[in-house]
């Protein structure tokens, strides 16, 4: 018996940043503080070719060695993933950057409650969306 399809999904999908360009961007627009990440947010413009949500994920060498930033990048895909589609904005890229010890370390709970509270300090009310 053949395994069935997965469910189809109303949630927007995500593509992964891979341009420097596209960070770049990122860098110069909204920050928000989590504390094991931090958060850039940007709307992309309207004359921008991309669809969907976009996400990148950076770890600098101060993060700690290969084994430490692997790991942490690993944790800040995974968070991406799970609440991305339902709490971020079509049109929009994101870039989650780790932390020293504490993206690593955090219990992944906490991890994944603090996107979700900085995507909604991003997209809060009285901000332009």
């Amino acid at each position: 018996m053949a395994p069935s399809p997965p469910p189809a999904s109303s949630q927007a999908a995500l593509c992964v940043l891979t341009k420097r360009a596209d960070f770049l961007r990122a860098a110069r627009a909204r920050r928000q503080s989590a504390p094991a990440f931090l958060l850039q947010a940007r709307r992309r413009a309207p004359d921008e070719p991309a669809t969907g949500i976009r996400v990148g994920f950076t770890c600098s060498k101060k993060v700690g060695n290969a084994v430490a930033r692997n790991r942490a990048k690993r944790r800040l895909r995974e968070i991406a993933r799970l609440e991305l589609p339902t709490n971020g904005r079509d049109g929009w890229d994101y870039v989650l950057i780790g932390r020293k010890a504490a993206t690593a370390e955090r219990d992944f709970t906490l991890l994944r409650a603090d996107l979700a509270a900085a995507l909604a300090r991003i997209h809060g009310k009285g901000r332009p969306s």
